[in-house]
């Protein structure tokens, strides 16, 4: 056999079903070869950037190895960019690219260059096949490391030549890998005795609970604790259902935001997450004073990386939290339960609050012109089905949609990490391709995937509403493309207020911050000579698509393009900043 025939096996025993890419003359073995497998579909995209994007957003929303196929230098390279965001979002992929032929790379042809290096810095392990001998450990070890927690890309250079080298080493299957280790028992006994000394505890959340499938496993904790659960500043996944009475909101991206969010408590749990990922600096800790730290992680990798904490430990998510409870029945006395259930009262009634208040946020905007972002919330979140998946990169207009939308399981929503633009687009014909079938639910390894139906396969598919900025969308625009040529059910909606609202805002932060206050105005930072024509570019491309100024016309616009079942594009003129 040869090198392309143990890579491709290699794929099949490990469970593989889709291969993004976008096509090159290195990647000839591959290409000429797929045709002989008929499990294996091959997902097209007309940049490589597009690709990494959609494969990140399969792994996610599947719970399978997205695998990922690029073309020599140049095709990684425009990759690199949304590598990075796969690897903050802890998605399980393989991303290869085809090498020129190891013979002449002395000679720098062509395409070539160190692969490996351009990889290694966004990837948990990069290598290069030397020959067709190694090319079944090497895959091998690729799946395995994609798969350790923390989840994560690796990449893999693929020689023309080495692909077409004979070989009598056979593709490895996977062993059953029990990678979650138990919850220790003298840790569990610490973080129990600290949390009965406390009287005010808060939860901060990330998204391994999502992935674990321990979502009701936290929802049972926080009810025990009186506790409040605050989220990451930036989430992929929704962790925990944000119309319980103790759910909070996304945290800041400073030091001193974190602390005054979480003012007034004394124990601070922290669950599966990158705890914190700032934008601004600021002196001292993000915690309050005197507060006890506890933390949980899957890896430790993640344990106390930032910041030290009076008790960590490692342990499968789902194990740790059911685990933590039990002690906790115990170790909790009556006066203690009893605060519990106060904290639990009182939170409910800051939740009717926070509500009141946002309805009357809302009401104020309900008939601005342009479009106030609340009212452009409030009516998707009218039209879209229930079992849609969201797949959010809306940035300055998510505090709303968060409000609107308020993803009570994890399998309903998708969120863009690492903070790179670009995403959402690309990530909804990843998230398009892993669910569908009604049976599918999207939402990770917690969840079971049986996507064996064809890209093209829309009869069956549960719908995707991406919902994207303006700036963001003309990132991965190509993206419209793919979803006409498999006609995915992805409902697209630009919000488009022709400015990168997120970067004036950040200059408002940067000027106060660093005392550079001025009456400029926001340079480079407008969108609208000339006006992007997102209708014209879909058309271009394949997509239907409709121009929405007017409020009353966005709800029916949405409904319409969810019952094609099929790509659509809903262009939302709304709100620029005020």
């Amino acid at each position: 056999m040869r090198g392309r025939d143990v890579f491709i096996q290699s794929l099949v025993l490990h469970g593989v079903r889709h291969i993004f890419g976008n096509p090159g003359t290195t990647e000839s073995p591959l290409l000429d070869a797929l045709g002989e497998v008929p499990t294996l579909d091959y997902v097209v995209a007309l940049h490589e950037g597009i690709a990494v994007g959609a494969a990140s957003y399969y792994a996610r929303a599947s719970g399978r190895t997205g695998v990922v196929n690029l073309h020599a230098a140049p095709g990684l390279g425009n990759g690199i960019g949304m590598l990075y965001n796969a690897l903050k979002a802890n998605a399980p992929m393989v991303v290869t690219a085809g090498q020129q032929d190891t013979r002449m790379l002395r000679r720098d042809p062509i395409l070539a260059h160190d692969l490996v290096a351009m990889a290694a810095p966004v990837c948990k392990w990069s290598a290069q096949v030397q020959s067709a001998d190694e090319m079944d450990e090497v895959m091998r070890r690729a799946f395995k490391v994609a798969n350790d927690p923390p989840y994560g890309p690796v990449f893999v250079a693929l020689p023309i030549d080495v692909m077409e080298q004979e070989t009598h080493n056979a593709a490895i299957a996977p062993g059953r890998l029990h990678r979650a280790p138990a919850p220790d028992a003298l840790a569990l006994t610490e973080m129990a005795g600290l949390i009965r000394e406390s009287s005010t505890p808060v939860i901060v959340v990330g998204d391994e609970v999502a992935r674990a499938g321990a979502v009701a496993d936290l929802v049972q904790l926080a009810e025990r604790l009186g506790a409040p659960v605050w989220f990451e500043g930036i989430r992929g996944h929704a962790s925990f259902p944000g119309s319980h009475a103790q759910a909070r909101s996304n945290l800041p991206f400073d030091g001193a935001g974190i602390r005054k969010a979480l003012v007034g408590a004394d124990l601070v749990l922290l669950l599966g997450g990158a705890f914190f990922e700032e934008i601004w600096f600021s002196a001292g800790s993000p915690f309050p004073e005197g507060a006890r730290v506890l933390q949980i992680e899957s890896s430790p990798q993640a344990l106390a990386h930032n910041f030290a904490v009076d008790v960590g430990m490692v342990a499968g998510m789902g194990a740790a939290l059911r685990s933590l409870n039990g002690a906790l029945k115990s170790a909790l006395d009556d006066a203690w339960k009893a605060a519990a259930r106060a904290r639990c009262a009182d939170l409910a009634a800051q939740k009717t609050r926070d509500t009141e208040a946002y309805q009357s946020r809302l009401a104020k905007a309900w008939s601005r012109t342009p479009i106030s972002m609340p009212r452009v919330m409030a009516e998707l979140r009218r039209a879209t089905p229930a079992d849609a998946v969201i797949v959010e990169e809306s940035i300055t207009a998510s505090i709303d949609m968060a409000a609107a939308f308020t993803y009570e399981t994890p399998d309903q929503y998708l969120g863009a990490r690492g903070g790179g633009i670009g995403q959402g687009l690309a990530g909804a014909i990843g998230a398009a391709v892993a669910c569908r079938g009604a049976a599918v639910a999207c939402g990770g390894a917690a969840v079971a995937s049986r996507d064996a139906a064809p890209a093209h396969d829309a009869a069956a598919a549960r719908p995707v509403l991406c919902v994207s900025g303006d700036g963001s969308a003309m990132y991965s625009i190509q993206a419209l493309w793919t979803a006409a040529h498999y006609q995915l059910p992805i409902v697209f909606v630009i919000l488009a207020n022709r400015e990168y609202r997120v970067l004036k805002h950040n200059l408002d932060l940067y000027r106060q911050r660093f005392d550079a206050a001025s009456g400029k105005a926001y340079p480079h930072m407008d969108l609208g000579m000339p006006a992007l024509g997102f209708v014209e570019l879909a058309a271009g491309m394949g997509v239907p698509g409709v121009r929405v100024s007017d409020p009353d016309a966005i709800a029916g616009a949405i409904e319409q393009a969810f019952a094609a079942r099929a790509p659509r594009l809903v262009e939302i003129v709304i709100e620029g900043k005020r």
